[in-house]
């Protein structure tokens, strides 16, 4: 692989920079601070021509979070089936039951995937499919519970992380436990809620570890009900990972963007997932500051996603709550202290109450969607949205560049401009296929190491919940927790 350490925006000759937009001085200010940004302050990043100093401010803030560190896991990918009740106009993965290209996997087949990543010496199985029309439910707890005991019987602590909260609210309706939960107001909503809460615990009893962050795509009404109508919408999809905190499971969070959302859309999305942190983290122990009287910045609608005031963009829960930043210097991360030794610097919920630890930005593939008439984003849109997610999220602990849907080389700039981490070896992935690739895609862990080396950092391996990893000396298969 060609190292792009030497062509990042940061390291480029200062003389072909173009001039410094002085309206990001308030902007690298705030920064400083460690203050919140508001959306105004999100559009200008977004529309600034400076884009070297968005880029390397991002930069800073990554820095000051993970220092020289950059993050790779050992996992496998499961995709169980493509079988889906729904038809998104953007995806290319989806089959109905009667298409020659339709599979659904069988326990065996299940067993025989986790056996390969013991054996492969992963520390996680990832694992999403579509919305099977006729699987029951104990179809998902039997495939749990198969990776887990499976895992066990090899000697291995193997990670399930499995279910986007697309899937996991049709785990409750096929657990005919969703009833009730379309009712109009409080009553319907805490009728939803504890139907998540008992899917999720029988996952959870199962083996599940943690969640994935797929199915947000963007929190916009239009696009939703243009490009991905069915799926469940925004104030859904947070309930789901509001309620994985609430019984202890750590969460992930994507957003899709190069489609048919506007810069807006995404800085809302970024917003809405923020204020969903601050009440996680809270619940953690916490303290913050007080929301000030006008996140959204002069001129920004308010309610921009038509919820009724539930979950738009002012009125949803957590919007009083304290104003949680883990980007001022001297705040230790969430994982350092859940999983730390010190007992006095614990958190007394970190280990019992879950939160989310990663934003995925996912750029758009148009091949073979309905939506392929699109160009999707360019190379400088993924770098510039990589960036300002960092500075948007400052209670998100980490920001992952997705190799998969990035390429390894625009990973490496993004390791520059604001992600500490790129993922693992995958293996087998059959929802995007970048290039025309097979759905055998694989990278070594050599090459991960040298992809983050090219890129200036040091690779340390993790686990799925970002405690480090170290190997056997002599069976490099075997691993243990630090």
């Amino acid at each position: 692989m060609t190292s792009v350490a030497a062509q990042s925006p940061q390291t480029k000759s200062s003389s072909h920079a173009p001039r410094r937009d002085e309206r990001l001085d308030d902007v690298a200010a705030k920064i400083g601070r460690g203050d919140r940004l508001s959306l105004d302050d999100g559009m200008l990043l977004y529309q600034t021509p400076d884009i070297w100093t968005v880029l390397q401010l991002a930069d800073t803030v990554r820095h000051r979070l993970h220092a020289d560190v950059a993050y790779y896991n050992i996992n496998r990918h499961l995709n169980y089936s493509n079988v889906c009740a729904l038809s998104c106009k953007f995806c290319e993965f989806y089959a109905k039951a009667t298409d020659k290209k339709a599979y659904t996997r069988d326990m065996a087949y299940i067993r025989e995937q986790a056996r390969l990543a013991v054996e492969g010496g992963a520390t996680e199985i990832h694992s999403v499919g579509g919305l099977h029309p006729t699987l029951p439910f104990s179809y998902y707890t039997d495939m749990v519970s198969t990776i887990r005991d499976e895992a066990r019987r090899l000697g291995s602590d193997l990670h399930v992380k499995a279910f986007t909260a697309v899937e996991i609210v049709h785990l409750c309706k096929i657990a005919k436990v969703y009833k009730g939960a379309n009712a109009p107001g409080e009553e319907g909503r805490t009728a939803r809620r504890e139907a998540i809460r008992h899917v999720l615990t029988a996952l959870k009893d199962a083996g599940l570890g943690s969640l994935p962050g797929g199915g947000a795509e963007v929190f916009d009404d239009r696009v939703h009900d243009e490009a991905y109508k069915g799926k469940i919408r925004s104030d859904v999809w947070l309930d789901v990972h509001r309620v994985a905190h609430e019984v202890g499971l750590n969460t992930n969070a994507t957003l899709l963007y190069g489609h048919i959302e506007q810069r807006m859309d995404r800085l809302v999305h970024m917003d809405m997932l923020r204020r969903a942190q601050d009440e996680a983290l809270a619940r953690l122990g916490y303290a913050g500051t007080q929301h000030q009287a006008s996140a959204a910045g002069d001129g920004i609608r308010s309610d921009a996603h038509g919820d009724g005031g539930h979950l738009g963009y002012s009125g949803h829960e957590g919007g009083d709550a304290p104003e949680i930043t883990l980007t001022r210097k001297g705040v230790p991360l969430p994982e350092r202290i859940a999983f730390g030794t010190n007992a006095e610097s614990r958190i007394p919920n970190a280990e019992t109450s879950g939160y989310y630890q990663t934003i995925i930005p996912l750029p758009f593939f148009p091949d073979g969607c309905e939506l392929e008439h699109l160009p999707g984003p360019s190379g400088l849109e993924n770098y510039r949205t990589t960036a300002i997610a960092r500075l948007m999220l400052d209670n998100f602990p980490h920001v992952k560049a997705f190799w998969i849907m990035q390429t390894l080389p625009m990973a490496q700039i993004m390791l520059q401009s604001g992600a500490d981490d790129i993922d693992g070896t995958v293996v087998w992935y059959d929802i995007t296929k970048v290039g025309g690739v097979s759905t055998h895609q694989e990278v070594s862990v050599w090459t991960l190491q040298k992809a983050i080396r090219e890129a200036g950092f040091e690779p340390v391996e993790r686990d799925t919940v970002y405690r480090r990893v170290s190997r056997d000396s002599a069976d490099g298969r075997k691993w243990r927790v630090q």
